[in-house]
């Protein structure tokens, strides 16, 4: 936290343009030259129910959502309906100003529609006195009637962008540009029209508020203003995909629907199906055809992928799937991040299963990862699956553009030719050998695969057990063999994924104290161990992305350099804990755990107070988290 940082929230219902805004300020800020990041918060319904965006900007790097926040621009919910106070969701038009005041921070300003938000509901929750005791800076503003003055009531939101600009001193030419590249001269000419009047109507106010724009520069190079979807995305095009087959659900479908736009371009297939064991099935049967493929889906929906799942793992096909978690079991908070399908992704499947599971932790490692596990797949014939969630699915956060000029890889992996068809082993009843014991292809455990069309490459490919024709077999020797080359290939994905160092360390090399993390906190984690070590604590943290084969070597160098460690994560049952204790059960008595799972995920100061409290073996002081101390503690 600093005075260099902006924070702005706008709140208002589902429906009311809150996100497409708060993506245009957040680009408007960063081509002005801040760094950017952003947090979504909002309900499991169409349109209507509180909802609010965060748009953090500093001079010099946002890593996270930071804590609370400094500017609220309260629309209301003009798609309410239960305004009533009585009602069971209580008075929804409210609730973007009345939910929202508890993390706004002293000095802050609110400025809210009184068009829609009239003086008695203010009166209601008390928000002239509590804005006395906490120095907020109170703006009501018409927005409403500005918007209808130019036709439309749904530019509210942009006249409380005019608004924002004014008290924050704000040039709103970056903002106007972008409004330029997105629609027609009508709606432009009206949307501008809308800015310039709220702009005006708030120069007017007496502004004796502290909070103005972070210093910046012209920005050095290019930025894009990415999501993690964005990022999963663009690297799966980059890698090669040409097929994607799904089906809707809250967070997967934004990586979905990217694919499913972008495809075409590059000359390839999008499938909307019936189901999710539909979806997994058809990008299984496009994989064994010879093309890159993919699919993906929430809690419940990989669920249902778990039979092609196990079909990949036995056949050998190459693929790859994504799971966005959400808070569960069953249908749980669709729109909330939690990170409780660790165990639900690693596990899932039956007999001994191998496959490769990778969790980036930010927008970069998405666009890697996502490349990493097509590269694993096609190159080691293994499903290969990514795990994230709603947390980073859907924030947004700048990073150099340059970053994404990559050669895209078009390599078909470990595909034989017809030529090596022809000098292979073949079986004694003449077939090709496609899952040869002792292939020697430089990688263990990985056998000559063909295509069908190959000539000399017909093969069966099948869920039973299977020699090494492919045909049925269930003999003993056979299934050992069968079963162990399966296996020993993540010894050598292992070996590779070493090489490649997709576990992120921060803080100094030596410390007394350790945090472990995983996924979309990590720049969370990160911040609050820079605070740590401001304060004079000892502290170093690394952000863990290989869940699958585990990264004993660089953990264990970790863990044994520190006296304990904290492990960070958002789920009830410490499912990552429990997965280095199961890979690494001597360091047990060093682990204990912060756990998050109220659907909020974490903010720098809970986990600063979470290694305090641990460290000092004091109870938190907060209910929104709970400690479980180290095993014989």
């Amino acid at each position: 936290m600093t005075d260099q940082e902006l924070i702005w929230r706008i709140a208002g219902g589902s429906g009311d343009g809150i996100d497409s805004n708060s993506r245009y300020f957040a680009k408007a800020l960063m081509r002005s030259g801040l760094d950017v990041f952003t947090h979504r918060h909002y309900p499991s319904r169409i349109r209507g129910g509180h909802t609010y965006v965060e748009v953090r900007a500093t001079p010099d790097g946002a890593a996270s959502r930071g804590d609370g926040y400094n500017f609220l621009l309260a629309l209301g919910d003009s798609f309410a309906r239960n305004p009533s106070e009585d009602a069971y969701y209580g008075n929804e038009e409210l609730k973007p100003l009345s939910e929202n005041l508890d993390d706004l921070r002293e000095g802050g300003i609110i400025v809210y529609d009184s068009g829609l938000i009239d003086d008695e509901q203010v009166e209601e929750i008390d928000l002239h006195e509590r804005a006395e005791e906490n120095d907020w800076h109170v703006y009501p503003v018409d927005l409403r009637g500005i918007a209808k003055e130019h036709g439309r009531e749904i530019m509210r939101n942009n006249a409380g962008i005019g608004v924002t600009a004014a008290l924050l001193d704000m040039d709103t030419s970056e903002y106007e540009g972008i409004m330029e590249e997105m629609w027609g001269d009508d709606i432009l000419e009206a949307n501008l029209a809308v800015i310039q009047d709220g702009f005006e109507q708030a120069q007017e106010f007496d502004q004796s508020h502290d909070l103005e724009m972070p210093d910046h520069d012209e920005p050095e190079e290019e930025q894009a203003l990415v999501s993690g979807s964005d990022a999963i995305a663009y690297g799966a095009l980059d890698a090669g995909c040409r097929f994607i087959a799904g089906y809707p659900m809250t967070p997967w479908t934004d990586v979905f629907t990217i694919m499913s736009q972008n495809l075409p371009q590059f000359g390839g297939i999008s499938e909307q199906v019936e189901d999710e064991i539909a979806a997994a099935a058809l990008a299984l049967g496009a994989s064994h055809a010879g093309v890159k493929s993919m699919s993906g889906s929430s809690g419940g929906g990989f669920a249902l992928m778990s039979e092609p799942l196990g079909l990949a793992e036995m056949s050998e096909t190459p693929v790859v799937l994504v799971e966005a978690m959400r808070a569960g079991p069953s249908t749980g908070m669709p729109t909330k991040p939690e990170q409780a399908d660790l165990e639900h992704v690693l596990y899932t499947s039956q007999g001994d299963s191998s496959r490769v599971v990778l969790a980036p932790g930010d927008q970069e490692e998405c666009y890697e990862q996502i490349r990493t596990a097509f590269e694993l797949a096609y190159d080691y014939q293994i499903p290969a699956l990514l795990i994230y969630d709603q947390k980073l699915q859907g924030e947004l956060r700048n990073v150099d553009a340059s970053f994404f000029d990559r050669e895209p890889d078009g390599d078909a992996g470990s595909v034989v030719t017809e030529e090596q068809i022809a000098e292979a082993a073949e079986h004694h009843a003449g077939k090709f050998k496609r899952f040869q014991y002792d292939a020697d292809e430089g990688k263990e455990g990985v056998s000559p695969r063909s295509v069908p069309g190959q000539k000399g490459g017909r093969f069966l490919a099948t869920g039973n057990e299977h020699n090494e024709a492919g045909h049925i077999s269930e003999d003993p020797t056979n299934r050992v063999l069968q079963m162990d080359r399966r296996l020993g290939k993540l010894e050598s994905i292992r070996e590779e994924l070493d090489e490649k160092g997709n576990q992120t360390h921060h803080g100094p090399e030596e410390a007394e104290y350790g945090i472990m993390c995983w996924g979309s906190h990590q720049g969370t984690v990160f911040e609050a161990v820079d605070r740590l070590n401001d304060a004079g604590h000892s502290v170093k943290a690394i952000g863990v992305s290989d869940m699958m084969p585990y990264p004993e070597a660089e953990v264990s160098e970790f863990l044994e350099s520190v006296d304990e460690c904290l492990v960070v994560e958002m789920n009830a049952t410490a499912q990552f804990r429990g997965l280095t204790q199961k890979e690494l059960g001597r360091f047990g008595p060093k682990l204990s755990s912060l756990l998050k799972y109220n659907g909020n995920p974490f903010e720098p100061a809970e986990i600063v107070e979470g290694f305090e409290s641990s460290i000092n073996g004091e109870e938190l002081a907060v209910n929104n988290m709970k400690y479980v101390p180290a095993a014989g503690d």
